[in-house]
């Protein structure tokens, strides 16, 4: 049995292992460099007024995958913006699908109009999980330089939250 909850420090060094594993595998995270608990820390709990985020485990308490929404820089304030983190080899199982059901949720409550995706053009895995949820294209970044120098383009997927 799966079990969607939302995350808490306690989280924090398992979530981040499970990061590092998917950054050390690459092609799927803008992210290159391997993180700590503090560090991620820091980005998921940075603003808790208008941030949330949900960790999916079994019932023994093994982390299959987490869920982040949260402000950007880059988006009109009555957008958010989001993360997805699936263990490798559990993709497919509907642990994301499952993440988003209580991240959607969480996006209302926080008073966000939609859920904005900003996905490696090259992750193929992401663009159709994107918009498997319902996602649509609504822009594309071209030539963008993540921290290891790699040049990728982005592709950006909203999710409208209100009809």
């Amino acid at each position: 049995m799966l079990i969607i909850r939302r995350g808490a420090a306690a989280d924090l060094h398992h979530s981040a292992d499970l990061l590092n594993t998917i950054i050390s595998i690459g092609g799927t995270t803008a992210r290159t460099e391997h993180t700590t608990a503090d560090a991620l820390g820091q980005w998921l709990f940075s603003n808790p007024s208008q941030a949330t985020w949900f960790v999916a485990e079994t019932e023994t308490g093994e982390l299959l995958g987490f869920q982040w929404i949260g402000p950007h820089e880059n988006l009109p304030p009555e957008a958010c913006d989001i993360s997805t983190f699936v263990k490798p080899g559990q993709t497919g199982l509907g642990i994301g699908s499952k993440l988003f059901g209580a991240t959607v949720q969480a996006a209302i409550d926080l008073g966000y109009d939609w859920i904005n995706a900003n996905i490696r053009a090259d992750n193929e895995g992401g663009l159709i999980y994107y918009q498997s949820r319902g996602f649509r294209d609504w822009g594309r970044l071209e030539g963008i330089k993540l921290a290891d120098g790699t040049e990728t383009d982005k592709v950006l997927k909203r999710y409208d939250l209100k009809d």
